[in-house]
This record gives C-alpha cells, sequence and structure tokens, in this order.
C-alpha cells in the first residue's frame, strides 16, 4: 500500500477543498492510503528561525511530508493566485534547501473554484512551484473543478455522480503515475539465490 499524503490548500473548515479531500479518501484505490498533512498552524518561513532547533511545527510537517510515497494537493484560488498558507508550506519543506523533503516525490494536484475557471490560476502556479522544488508532477489528466459549490449535497458529500467518476480516475491514474517512481527491487545476490 502506498502512503499518500493530501495538503489542503484552504484553511476554512467548511471549504470545498476539504470536502473534496473526504471525497478523495473514499474515491482512491485500495492500493492508496491517503493521509492528511496540515498546514495551518506552521509559522511563516523565515530563516532566521532555520537554526539547530526550529519551530517544531516545522519539524513536524517535514516528517511527515518524509513519510509519505506521494503527495496529493487539493487548492483553492484566492485572486487568481495560491493561498498563502499552502505557499507557505511549499517553502516550509522547500528548505534548508539540501534537505528539501518535497525532491523526487511524486505529487499530483487539483484545483476548485466556485466559478467557470476550475482555479486554474492556482493550479498552474502550484504546478509551478512544484516543479521548481523538484517533485515530480503527474502532467494529466488535469483536474480544474469549476462550480463547486453545486457538486456537495447538503451533508458535505460529493454527489455528483460524474465529478466522482473523474476523482476515482484521476486518482487510479495516481497510483500508476507514483508507481513509476517506485523503488525497484533489488536482484538478490549469488549468496540469497543459494
Amino acid at each position: 500500500m502506498r502512503n499518500v499524503g493530501f495538503i489542503v490548500g484552504s484553511l476554512r473548515k467548511g471549504a470545498y477543498t476539504r470536502l473534496m479531500s473526504q471525497a478523495a479518501c473514499e474515491l482512491a484505490p485500495a492500493s492508496l492510503k491517503l493521509t492528511e498533512i496540515g498546514i495551518g498552524d506552521l509559522p511563516f518561513y523565515n530563516q532566521d528561525l532555520e537554526t539547530d532547533t526550529p519551530p517544531a511545527q516545522w519539524v513536524s510537517f517535514r516528517n511527515q511530508v518524509r513519510d509519505c510515497d506521494a503527495v496529493l494537493f487539493i487548492t483553492p484560488e484566492y485572486n487568481r493566485g495560491l493561498p498563502a498558507a499552502l505557499k507557505n508550506a511549499i517553502d516550509v519543506g522547500s528548505r534548508p534547501r539540501k534537505e528539501s523533503v518535497w525532491r523526487g516525490r511524486p505529487a499530483a494536484v487539483i484545483s476548485m473554484s466556485p466559478g467557470q475557471l476550475g482555479g486554474m490560476a492556482a493550479n498552474h502556479q502550484l504546478r509551478l512551484c512544484l516543479s521548481v522544488i523538484g517533485m515530480l508532477v503527474m502532467p494529466a489528466p488535469e483536474m480544474y473543478v469549476s462550480n463547486a459549490g453545486d457538486l456537495f449535497d447538503g451533508g458535505g458529500k460529493l454527489s455528483n455522480d460524474d465529478m466522482r467518476r473523474r476523482v476515482s480516475s484521476m486518482l487510479a491514474d495516481f497510483d500508476t503515475w507514483i508507481g513509476r517512481f517506485a523503488p525497484s527491487p533489488q536482484p538478490l545476490s549469488q549468496g540469497e539465490r543459494g
């Protein structure tokens, strides 16, 4: 089973991105275990705090990312860009530079918006950030989720059947993408073969 951390870009309890994360946990293939990596309590990145004892929240966050085989980002769009909390989390994980927790880790992006564009600007901005820090971003399918307010029922469940199929298919593709970068089993040595 692959351990996939997911990061929700909005801090709002009832955010559409949070509801989508719940749907993703429900719709993920059995081979993926999705676990949230919280970003709401991370102090803003400040290199002056990067000492022998950085903030405990940074250490915890970095360790959670290290424990993951891959990361799924689910983000809203604020003013045609990334939410500040999400960008801060990316910065925290990318430092110290030679110890970045992101480098070489597979990633996928879902962006959402109540409008028609589905958070496209935030999606592309996030993909650029992730590529710069060395993440292996799944190129397709791209997930721009528009009209987010119409997709969930009164209990917050993703009730749109077409979107449920799209999310399920995307997560299956992500599972395949992660598998492309999993370490290959090493051949047995002469002594181990007997």
